[in-house]
């Protein structure tokens, strides 16, 4: 994993995703250290985040190293300077770039002219560490991964899309129930079904989210409009409106069931409190395991660190 850029979650194998989560729970159980004492990441963003600078910034930090954050007026990725330029220049200062674009082209630009690792903190395809940290919250929860399933409910979006992917290829079932045009993309959906077929992963797609959730160990959702998409929420609400996460739901899976949401959320939209602050809701063990994930991530594609696989 040393040296390695991560700009999809298809780019990890099985292997991959579970050393990172072992790791992840070695390192989330010890604190602090120094393995990454003299190393810096570059925060590249585009867009205003809480959990991922904080996180990345965090996780760096408990790793003893160091983080730049340059804002999208200090960069002006591809209009103050090309993005060619820009990856040629960070690679001579820093050990890593952790980039939140809105473009995933610009990702694979970066990563083109980059002699260091680029990290893919978010993109419209993907959200790849969002992904890992989901996978390590609900392998805490249920002690495995292979043979559950997670019932996705609402947009075909980047969360979607990488959720999507690690199920694939971890061996974990996955459902999504979204509205007809607002699917995941089919490039990635051929992408999860030929992983699937590895890994022995079910996949499902529907229209009705009733169908997704009955029987399942994971519910999961997330905003209807993403950062970019402001314009489109008034009409957005209504034809998500049957997709909600609420009580009526619930009762449909599993009785120990988790619920899960990436954050933030717009309470009384896709997801309702009662659901959101419920005893089933591990939402904030999900965005504390951003940084726990992260760390590990780091510290595999910096410092090259492999803790055995004793527990995964």
């Amino acid at each position: 994993m040393k040296g390695k850029d991560l700009l999809s979650i298809a780019d990890f194998s099985a292997g991959d995703i579970r050393l990172l989560i072992n790791n992840a729970l070695e390192m989330k159980a010890e604190g602090w250290n120094s393995l990454l004492s003299g190393k810096t990441l570059a925060l590249l963003f585009e867009k205003p985040s809480l959990r991922t600078r904080v996180s990345f910034e965090l996780a760096m930090v408990q790793l003893g190293g160091h983080t730049i954050y340059l804002s999208p007026a200090e960069v002006g990725l591809g209009k103050r300077e090309s993005v060619a330029d820009v990856a040629r220049v960070l690679s001579r200062y820093v050990d890593a770039l952790a980039a939140r674009t809105f473009s995933h082209q610009t990702l694979e630009l970066l990563a083109a002219d980059s002699a260091v690792p680029v990290i893919n903190a978010l993109s419209d395809r993907e959200h790849p560490c969002q992904a890992l940290a989901d996978l390590l919250t609900i392998y805490e929860k249920k002690e495995r991964l292979e043979g559950l399933t997670i019932a996705y409910l609402g947009d075909g979006n980047n969360v979607a899309h990488s959720l999507l992917l690690a199920a694939a290829i971890t061996g974990v079932n996955m459902r999504i129930a979204s509205p007809a045009g607002y699917q995941v993309e089919e490039s990635i959906r051929q992408l999860a079904k030929a992983s699937a077929d590895e890994s022995g992963a079910e996949l499902f797609l529907t229209e009705d989210p009733r169908l997704a959730v009955t029987g399942a160990d994971v519910i999961y959702t997330d905003v209807w409009a993403s950062m970019g998409q402001e314009t489109e929420a008034e009409s957005r609400r209504r034809i998500f409106a049957g997709y909600q996460l609420n009580q009526q739901l619930l009762p449909l899976a599993r009785d120990n069931a988790i619920i899960m949401h990436p954050l933030p959320a717009h309470r009384g939209e896709e997801i309702v409190d009662e659901v959101l602050d419920s005893p089933a809701s591990v939402v904030f063990d999900q965005a504390e395991n951003r940084m726990h994930l992260q760390k590990a991530l780091l510290a595999g594609m910096l410092g090259g660190l492999e803790i055995p696989l004793a527990k995964y």
